[in-house]
């Protein structure tokens, strides 16, 4: 007695191909808010044909009107300048440190960050103002 093979045929099941894309999407959308950079609102000073360099690899210090400072958006003070900077120049010494400051901050913060630096003896720093119009 010979018995006949069923030949069985594939069929890719196309009710919930919806769900997977939906799940995708909600992925991406998720994935894609993990690079969020955080930013301080600020009233950037002007410059009349100011030099354009890279935002990515880089340290940003910003100082708002009233003083505060902050290390890449989070919030900090002069002794987190001091060991974020010191890091950077162990780690990698040729990254870009951009001062951002406020149009209306007192220059006295300004320069107490600068003083840092300058005793540091980092020179690869920026300041970052908003092109003359």
């Amino acid at each position: 007695m010979k018995f006949r093979k069923k030949k069985k045929q594939f069929i890719i099941p196309m009710n919930s191909m919806s769900d997977v894309a939906f799940l995708l999407l909600i992925f991406i959308m998720l994935v894609a808010l993990i690079n969020y950079r955080r930013e301080v609102k600020i009233d950037y000073p002007e410059a009349a044909d100011p030099p354009k360099v890279s935002v990515e690899e880089n340290l940003e210090v910003w100082i708002d009107r009233t003083g505060n400072i902050y290390l890449d958006g989070a919030p900090g003070n002069l002794k987190d300048v001091e060991n974020a900077v010191t890091e950077l120049y162990l780690n990698a010494p040729d990254t870009r440190l951009h001062i951002i400051a406020d149009r209306d901050a007192p220059f006295e913060h300004v320069h107490r960050v600068l003083e840092i630096l300058q005793l540091l003896q980092y020179r690869v720093v920026s300041f970052v103002v908003k092109a003359d119009a």
